[in-house]
């Protein structure tokens, strides 16, 4: 592993979190609070600024602007990052954010209208428990990714803390995907993620890929995004995966 800073991360959220990702290296749930130790956590840990906006600034002055024939929500979302983003190194600020985004984007209120009837409120707890993890990762502006923790791989983590199947993983990483949003879900997603400075991007084309996804800023190369990520997938997957617990465990 890569690292440039060591110090804990510890961050108190809204919303007690499933003790089980304590399974994971470097992770220690205890409630609300949530204490990552980057050195064991993350298999590349380069950067430790992140860019975000003020989630509130995000509801009152982006979510209800709608796009028009001459500006599209993706050009809406850039120019609420230019202008209201800020780098910031206080890894707890990111969580708390990533919390609240993915709060929004995974409330219960989705379910009647999901189409998924297999998939629970408990469920999207999951989906909003990992994807505020995932916000940890970074992407640079040449592809290049510089922080790597395992919810990187999302059904390999989830099948890990959560005891799922890998069907049950799949599934619930495809509506991570936002497979299952249309076109107003994927539009309020967009508007979301200006939130983490950015939008959410994925290295897989399917859940047997499973190359995992980060919010990426605008800008970034995917041709470098894609070549990195396929040099250490396959080794880092492995060692999530080694963490599940077995039915003889």
């Amino acid at each position: 592993m890569t690292t440039i800073d060591t110090a804990a991360i510890t961050v108190v959220l809204p919303e007690a979190f499933d003790e089980r990702w304590s399974r994971l290296p470097g992770i220690q749930v205890d409630g609300r609070r949530i204490t990552i130790d980057p050195a064991k956590y993350f298999f590349r840990f380069e950067s430790h600024t992140w860019l975000v906006a003020d989630w509130e600034l995000v509801k009152s002055r982006l979510l209800d602007v709608e796009e028009t024939t001459e500006s599209a929500v993706e050009q809406l979302a850039l120019e609420f990052v230019r202008n209201h983003a800020e780098s910031t190194a206080d890894a707890a600020r990111v969580l708390t954010i990533a919390h609240e985004v993915y709060a929004y984007l995974f409330r219960d209120e989705h379910l009647a209208g999901l189409g998924l009837p297999q998939i629970t409120a408990d469920h999207l707890r999951m989906l909003r428990e990992a994807a505020t993890l995932m916000a940890l990762n970074k992407v640079e502006l040449d592809g290049r990714i510089s922080n790597v923790g395992p919810c990187w791989f999302f059904p390999a983590a989830t099948s890990v803390v959560f005891d799922l199947d890998d069907e049950t993983g799949g599934m619930l990483d495809e509506v991570y995907h936002g497979g299952w949003f249309n076109e107003h879900h994927r539009i309020e997603s967009i508007k979301a993620h200006a939130a983490l400075g950015g939008r959410l991007v994925h290295g897989c084309q399917s859940v047997p890929d499973q190359s995992g996804g980060v919010v990426a800023p605008y800008g970034a190369s995917m041709g470098g995004f894609r070549d990195d990520l396929a040099a250490f997938k396959a080794g880092w997957l492995e060692q999530v995966y080694a963490h599940r617990v077995t039915s003889a465990a």
